[in-house]
């Protein structure tokens, strides 16, 4: 009988390379029509219903309920117009994918007769079961209640669905006691938190700014594999990554991937997905080959945050949706593949002000570049005081197995700037002098007019090894996992920012009423920050050994695993954090604690299940099919008289096999084992310690030795899994 593998190598040859779908001349043709943009708004509502919505888009105020029907009732035409037939709450619960639930236009009234409705209450609210969502305790199970509320901030749009449309209304999720449990809400709220803190130490170089809004540009990473390769290795079906597999002899080492010429199959997905993606307004922008085999990449033109994040959210929905059709499958796991590079998710981060200017960005004059000085400060002195809570943010058991390998950053939190903007802070710190006086023109200058040019693209290198780095008028957080929801890290990014603005706002206006001049107190504080802040700032290699040994020497915090790191999220400094800025409480906190806590303990269990499994069912029987050919050929050989130096090297291959057998055999008992003492353990830090220690840390890695060493000495006819070298180069 052919194995799953021989049979997906044969339908390769077969394989067609897929059809995108027909596109028109220019994406500017197809972008957003399937969007409920203010555009479309006006031709469908009201003067007084515009005005209402464009309030809460534009400026952020609370919707008037009393025309939620006509907006409703403006947005079910737009959707009928195009075919739709039911509406959904779409939200991103903590789950790490998104829910929708769909209701239809359809209704009966009273007197039987069948009609078309959508009505405002619809349109703001629904019930979801808050119990069968992940709640860290805050709803049990005979406390269902939860509402989903929408958020005008990000517009509705229109799914489709092979011949389906639903209108899908992007919402917040809360519990009955109003408890959040996604990640859009605390992500509102932080970047209102931002904003306010923002706004007030702008206000000091410029009063026209009413408003901060915080930008996002994420880059996508992920890998596409034949479906056939995907349906025949159970461990990527069930865990998203392979436990097993002996490196090809040719993996990246050639570096010849990366930016290459794109595979026609796979050209033929990212046209069709790309295509998707702009009917519902996702900017995308770039597409390319990454480094490893079967990687890849896209990247949007930034967006505000909230509506970045959704984004997102959609195009790994829409990416796996269109993949299947072309008998393809998405890899978004951290490190779906040993040996080569995992997949990050970069998120971009920035901030404007409502008068266009990039708070990242030097300007023209000395007065726009303190100002730049100032947030660029104060980003800084944000990372370095709360390192072990950025961490956190980023921490899942994906991640674990990409942060610190040779394509990601470690999981020690340092900043790159750049040496031209190191000599910068350098300067300010040392040239000025302890004590500053109004008449030197140095402080107010500073030669940052002439030393910083208007675009800093060209004088900041690129330090891919830095886990937070400046790239000319942005910092790019580069240690977030390719299928984290950016909402995670980009809460806790906004919310340090605001706590170290309203900090420097104090400190400064405290120098004032003492009597110093505005500028002069903007340097005290702006230098004291450099002073306080400046062992956080790294330009080296962040893989090499020296660097954890500097780290470890400066007191940067350096927790590889996950559940070591989560605990920064519920001390006292990050609850005082979250609920002075109003973002999370510390009930919230500690019900996300434990929800990232249980996703850990899964995520190992599964992978330790499917480990178990293969090597039971697939990766022993075809062992020891192959150990019995080799001794039947031995004793054949001792049967027809040959000497045994003369077959003694088909009786060292059996003695190898046999051992990696006996050992893979016993490991696996052993794990089984530790997983039971795990799983007998009743609080959740201490059971997923132990199932990182005991279970992860103790046996994958000794398991993959012996399985991956079978894969060697085996017959290539007798092993049932797709290798490596299939997975990653037939297509």
């Amino acid at each position: 009988m052919e194995s799953l593998r021989f049979k997906a190598i044969n339908d390769l040859s077969t394989q067609s390379n897929g059809h995108a779908a027909a596109s028109r001349t220019k994406i500017t043709g197809i972008f957003g029509e399937n969007v409920f943009t203010l555009k479309t708004a006006r031709e469908y509502l009201s003067d007084e219903a515009y005005k209402s919505l464009n309030a809460s888009v534009k400026g952020g105020k609370k919707l008037d309920r009393a025309v939620a029907n006509q907006i409703a009732a403006g947005m079910r035409q737009w959707a009928e117009g195009k075919g739709v037939t039911h509406y959904s709450h779409w939200f991103q619960p903590l789950t790490g994918t998104t829910a929708e639930k769909h209701d239809s236009f359809f209704t009966l009234k009273s007197d039987g007769s069948a009609i078309e409705t959508f009505d405002g209450d619809g349109l703001i609210q629904q019930e979801p079961d808050a119990s069968s969502f992940p709640n860290g305790g805050i709803r049990a199970t005979f406390e269902a209640r939860g509402y989903t509320a929408w958020d005008p901030s990000s517009p509705a749009f229109i799914m489709e669905i092979g011949e389906g449309k639903t209108l899908c209304i992007p919402t917040i999720f809360v519990s009955y006691t109003g408890a959040t449990l996604d990640y859009k809400a605390p992500l509102l709220k932080s970047v209102e938190a931002l904003n306010k803190a923002a706004v007030d130490v702008c206000n000091y170089f410029d009063k026209n700014v009413t408003k901060v809004n915080v930008t996002l540009g994420w880059e996508q990473e992920y890998f596409v594999i034949d479906e056939a390769m995907f349906n025949g290795r159970p461990d990527l079906v069930m865990s998203g990554r392979t436990v097993f597999g002996h490196a090809p002899a040719k993996g990246q080492q050639l570096e010849d991937h990366y930016f290459g010429s794109i595979p026609e199959r796979i050209y033929a997905f990212m046209r069709d997905f790309e295509e998707e993606s702009y009917k519902l307004g996702i900017p995308l922008r770039t597409r390319h080959n990454e480094v490893a085999p079967a990687q890849f990449e896209c990247a949007p033109i930034f967006e505000e945050v909230s509506v970045a994040v959704d984004h997102n959210t959609l195009l790994m929905d829409i990416m796996d949706r269109v993949a299947r059709r072309h008998k393809l499958r998405v890899l978004m796991h951290e490190k779906p593949f040993a040996g080569i590079n995992g997949s990050g998710k970069h998120n971009n981060w920035s901030m404007a002000t409502d008068t266009g200017v990039n708070l990242l960005a030097p300007g023209k004059t000395p007065k726009t570049n303190l100002m730049f000085l100032t947030f660029f400060v104060n980003t800084i002195k944000a990372v370095h005081d709360y390192a072990d809570t950025l961490r956190a943010s980023i921490a899942s058991a994906g991640n674990d197995h990409r942060l610190g390998a040779n394509e990601a950053p470690p999981a020690i939190i340092s900043v790159f700037i750049g040496q031209f903007l190191a000599k910068v802070l350098e300067d300010v710190k040392e040239r000025v002098g302890d004590k500053f006086d109004e008449q030197d023109e140095a402080i107010l200058k500073l030669d940052l007019h002439r030393s910083i040019p208007e675009l800093l693209l060209d004088n900041t290198d690129r330090n891919r090894t830095s886990p937070f780095a400046f790239t000319g008028n942005k910092f790019e957080f580069r240690a977030v996992g390719s299928t984290a929801n950016c909402a995670n890290p980009m809460t806790t990014l906004n919310t340090i920012m605001a706590e170290t603005l309203k900090n420097f706002k104090a400190e400064v206006d405290g120098l004032i009423e003492k009597g110093e001049k505005k500028e002069i107190a903007i340097m005290h504080v702006i230098r004291e920050y450099i002073v306080s802040s400046e062992k956080v700032l790294f330009e080296g290699d962040g893989y090499s050994d020296e660097w954890h040994h500097e780290a470890a020497r400066r007191g940067l915090p350096n927790i590889p695993t996950t559940p070591l790191a989560l605990d920064a999220m519920v001390t006292d400094k990050a609850k005082h954090l979250f609920e002075s800025n109003n973002v999370l409480t510390h009930v919230e906190l500690e019900a996300r604690h434990e929800i990232e806590l249980e996703k850990y303990i899964k995520r190992v269990q599964i992978e330790a299940r499917i480990m178990g499994e293969l090597c039971t069912s697939h990766i022993l029987p075809a062992a020891i099919k192959y150990q019995n050919i080799l001794i039947n050929n031995i004793k054949g050989l001792k049967e027809v008289g040959l000497a045994e130096e003369s077959f003694a090297n088909q009786k060292q291959i059996l003695v190898k096999i046999s051992e990696h057998i006996n050992k893979v055999s016993d490991l696996v008992e052993k794990m089984i084992e530790a997983r039971k003492i795990a799983n007998a353990m009743t609080n959740t830090r201490t059971k997923a310690i132990a199932y990182q220690s005991q279970v992860k840390d103790q046996y994958f890695d000794a398991i993959r030795y012996h399985v991956d060493k079978l894969e060697l000495l085996v017959a290539d006819q007798y092993w049932a899994l797709p290798k490596y070298r299939e997975m990653l180069f037939l297509r």
